[in-house]
C-alpha cells in the first residue's frame, strides 16, 4: 500500500475526529472525502465500492444533523423553548469563536440562556433549560464521535485486505 495516500488519510481523519467535537469544521466531511481521496489515489481497490461510499456519505449526514437534533432534545426535554435551541446553536458558534475551547461547553449553555430570558421565561426555568441544552449537545459529541470512529473502522476493515 503506497505511504502518501494512507499518510494523507489519517491527517485528514485526524482532523475529521477533532472537527467532530469542534464546531467549524465539518468532521464527517472530511473523514468521506479522506476516504474518497484514498479511493482516486489507489485507484479505487476492490473494498472501496459505489455503495460503501454511498453508507458512508449517509453517515456523514447523519452526523451533521446530529449537534442540532440532540441540542434541541435536551432544551425541549427539560422545558426550553425554541429560543433556548437557537440560543444554544448560535452560542455555540459564539463561543468557539470567542472562548476557543471553553465556548464548547460555555456557548451553548449561555446561548440557551440568554435566549430563555430574552423569551421572558423566569432565570430557574431558563438555567434548568440551558443545563438541558449543553447535556443534548454533549451527548450529541458522543454519539458523533461513535458513528465517526464506525465509519473510519469500516474503512481500515476494507482496505487491510489490500496490505
Amino acid at each position: 500500500m503506497p505511504f502518501i495516500p494512507i499518510a494523507i488519510t489519517i491527517i485528514l481523519f485526524c482532523i475529521g475526529i477533532v472537527g467532530t467535537i469542534v464546531p467549524l469544521i465539518p468532521g464527517a466531511g472530511l473523514v468521506w472525502g479522506a476516504m474518497l481521496l484514498f479511493g482516486i489515489m489507489t485507484g479505487f481497490p476492490p473494498g472501496l465500492t459505489l455503495g460503501f461510499f454511498i453508507c458512508q456519505a449517509v453517515a456523514a449526514v447523519l452526523v451533521m444533523s446530529v449537534d442540532y437534533m440532540t441540542t434541541a432534545l435536551g432544551a425541549k426535554r427539560s422545558g426550553g423553548s425554541k429560543a433556548a435551541t437557537w440560543g444554544a446553536a448560535i452560542g455555540l458558534l459564539l463561543g468557539i469563536i470567542i472562548l476557543g475551547p471553553f465556548g464548547i461547553i460555555l456557548g451553548p449553555f449561555l446561548g440557551a440562556l440568554i435566549g430563555e430570558l430574552v423569551n421572558g421565561i423566569p432565570l430557574r426555568q431558563a438555567t434548568r433549560a440551558s443545563f438541558g441544552a449543553l447535556i443534548g449537545l454533549l451527548g450529541g459529541v458522543i454519539i458523533k464521535l461513535v458513528i465517526v470512529g464506525v465509519m473510519i473502522f469500516w474503512f481500515i476493515q476494507r482496505i487491510t485486505p489490500l496490505w
